[in-house]
């Protein structure tokens, strides 16, 4: 009820909010064609959030030189009650953008791209997609979420994915759907160095060698959650520059102590030294790797004039293939997708694949075993079942579970 009133009392002294209601109110809006550029913070549970009191809220984003809020807007298949027309206008006439992101599970995709719409509806600047582990596998589910919300919202409009940054941890999660054409424009993967074990160095080469090939703009989500030095925090955004990032985020405020906040808002020349670096080469991937980074080699081999199995595995025939597509394009023939390589096959969009739970599967019954060949027809998205690298389970959990889901 505080923030109710903290929001009226807000809207009040707002012409703009005067002048009108519901979406319409976000007109003040601060515009920039991508909401996710600059600094920006995540607010999980907004009553936990300095209170609720909003007008805090604004104060200490004008303060600490945050441009942008990513705010909870639903968990699975609930709507959270914080995100509102009325929320977004307050913060919009404070010219702050402000993101929805919602926690999605998978098992009901369509009521979740329906919340995912509302948001949207709400004056939202951009969808943020925290997918992680119980989307693993689920193939089908995130493309039925993919279609249906984009069928809701804009083509353009913009939305980012926020799941696992260890792409080779996570063989079965469909990188290649919400990553794909038409799922998400923007990557924000959650790089919670303290949490993984690793440095901020270790976490920036990991995560960008393994997204860079599905080919969108990476924004590094980092941590201020867990106490991390303010030494680290520093090192995180020097390497984000370092790194052409176009915008950092980080989780999150309910959480976050002077000392974070004072690492997170210092002026980029002050912050220490990092060592000069430059974004890694993308992965190397050869013979015997498997999941949705060899799916995704797989559908852009196809397009290539490359016929062959769509299934996770690089095995005998998917290296063949790589071989034909280097011999083709002039690259040294070593059935490997290293830089060249990818660099000449991204130069392909990926083939249009359906994925469905009943229909043809190219698995063998080996990884030597003979492969059904699939070949791109002209009559539409080829009907795939799930690659059988879905089937595969995780290296482990590089960050913590539950970061995001539930409570509210």
């Amino acid at each position: 009820m505080a923030l109710a009133f903290a929001v009226a009392a807000l809207l009040v002294g707002c012409p703009s909010a005067r002048a009108g209601g519901g979406v319409g109110l976000t007109r003040s809006a601060p515009r920039s064609t991508n909401p996710l550029h600059g600094r920006a913070m995540w607010i999980w549970e907004l009553g936990s959030t300095d209170g609720g009191d909003l007008r805090r809220i604004i104060a200490g984003a004008r303060y600490y030189r945050i441009t942008t809020l990513i705010i909870k807007s639903s968990d699975g298949t609930s709507a959270w009650s914080q995100f509102t027309p009325e929320l977004v206008a307050a913060l919009h006439a404070a010219h702050l953008r402000v993101c929805a992101w919602q926690y999605i599970y998978g098992n009901h995709p369509g009521v979740e791209a329906n919340l995912g719409a509302d948001a949207v509806k709400d004056g939202a600047d951009c969808l943020v997609l925290d997918a992680e582990t119980e989307y693993q596998g689920r193939y089908v589910a995130a493309q039925a979420f993919v279609r249906d919300l984009r069928k809701q919202i804009s083509a353009r409009y913009p939305v980012a994915l926020a799941g696992f940054p260890y792409v080779d941890y996570h063989p079965a999660f469909p990188y290649s759907v919400f990553l794909g054409p038409g799922g998400a424009q923007y990557d924000v993967p959650q790089m919670y160095w303290r949490a993984i074990g690793v440095s901020p160095t270790a976490v920036f080469a990991h995560t960008y060698a393994f997204n860079l090939p599905y080919g969108r703009p990476i924004y590094p989500l980092g941590q201020v959650y867990g106490n991390p030095p303010m030494r680290q925090v520093e090192q995180f955004r020097r390497l984000a520059l370092q790194y052409g990032a176009g915008g950092v985020s980080w989780w999150d405020w309910q959480e976050a102590h002077a000392g974070e906040w004072s690492a997170v808002s210092a002026a980029p020349s002050s912050l220490p030294h990092a060592a000069t670096t430059t974004a890694p080469a993308m992965a190397t991937v050869g013979l015997h790797a498997r999941g949705d980074l060899v799916v995704w080699i797989q559908e852009h081999l196809l397009t290539a004039g490359e016929p062959g199995a769509v299934d996770g595995r690089f095995g005998p025939s998917t290296q063949a293939a790589v071989e034909a597509f280097q011999a083709a394009h002039g690259l040294v023939v070593d059935g490997i997708v290293g830089a060249g390589t990818w660099a000449a096959l991204l130069r392909y969009r990926p083939a249009a694949i359906t994925w469905v739970r009943h229909g043809r599967r190219t698995v063998a019954s080996s990884e030597g075993s003979p492969v059904p060949v699939v070949r791109l027809t002209r009559g539409g998205p080829l009907r795939l079942q799930a690659p059988a690298s879905a089937e595969l389970p995780a290296r482990g959990d590089e960050i913590p579970r539950g970061l995001g889901a539930g409570r509210g």
